[in-house]
Parts: structure tokens; C-alpha cells; sequence
């Protein structure tokens, strides 16, 4: 398995069939060219489809620093359960720490085995205190 970071709209276009709705070229463009934002795409075997990605953003507060936020992450049904998903987190935590992150979160649906498996395998630990609100504006 090889992760590389995305840097082209063509690369992440490639990895569409991993996401949740349809990619927008603007949407990625902005994503890609945003400071603090970053996508990793793991390949298998040389392969030229991407089968996972994890994406990042760097969050910043006056009194805290910087740490990492796991924005998504994702791994073709096919693939799941072999360490790719571990791996891209992982890839995204020596970044976080590269770039001097005092740490890194993610927020998981509750019973979403296969993701909290992945976290848990790469070190994640549910600390028990978060609850998640949401506002849709769309």
C-alpha cells in the first residue's frame, strides 16, 4: 500500500467513488489550496484508483494552539479490514505532529464499528465526553 498526499483536482476527482455525495471541482480546488487542509489517498499495489483517503484540517484557538481535526475518513467496502484505514490515520497523525498539533480528534456516529476499529487500532481513545450538535443550513 502506497498513501500520497492530494494535490490535484484530478487526483481527488480519482478517489470520488469514496465519498459521501458527488465531488465539486470548486469545492476541491478550495479544499486542496486552503492552508491547514489536507488529503492523503491510499493505493494498493501500484494501482492507479485511490481505496481509502483521510482528510484533516488544522484548527486554531487563541488559547489552545493548533490540533487536527479527522474529517473524514474513508475505505472502499472491499478493502475494509486490512489496515488501510489504521494506516491513513496514522499518516495523518505524524502530519499533525510535523506540524506541531497538541493533538488530534475525530467525531464518530455511535455503533459505527469500522471506523472507531480503525481509530481505536491507531491509537484513538474515546475519552467519553462528547456529545455532537448540528445545524443544517441546506
Amino acid at each position: 500500500m502506497e498513501i500520497r498526499r492530494a494535490t490535484a483536482v484530478t487526483e481527488v476527482a480519482a478517489a470520488g467513488h469514496l465519498f459521501d455525495r458527488p465531488m465539486r471541482t470548486e469545492w476541491a480546488e478550495r479544499f486542496l489550496t486552503t492552508a491547514g487542509h489536507h488529503l492523503f489517498l491510499a493505493y494498493e499495489d501500484g494501482g492507479s484508483t485511490p481505496v481509502g483517503f483521510v482528510s484533516g484540517v488544522e484548527t486554531v484557538h487563541p488559547d489552545k494552539g493548533t490540533e487536527m481535526f479527522l474529517y473524514e475518513l474513508a475505505v472502499a467496502e472491499s478493502c475494509r479490514r486490512r489496515g488501510i484505514g489504521r494506516a491513513l490515520v496514522l499518516r495523518l497523525a505524524a502530519l499533525a505532529r510535523e506540524r506541531g498539533c497538541y493533538g488530534m480528534w475525530v467525531g464518530v456516529d455511535a455503533g459505527n464499528d469500522v471506523p472507531l476499529a480503525a481509530y481505536r487500532s491507531a491509537g484513538g481513545k474515546d475519552d467519553g465526553t462528547c456529545t455532537v450538535m448540528v445545524w443544517d443550513f441546506g
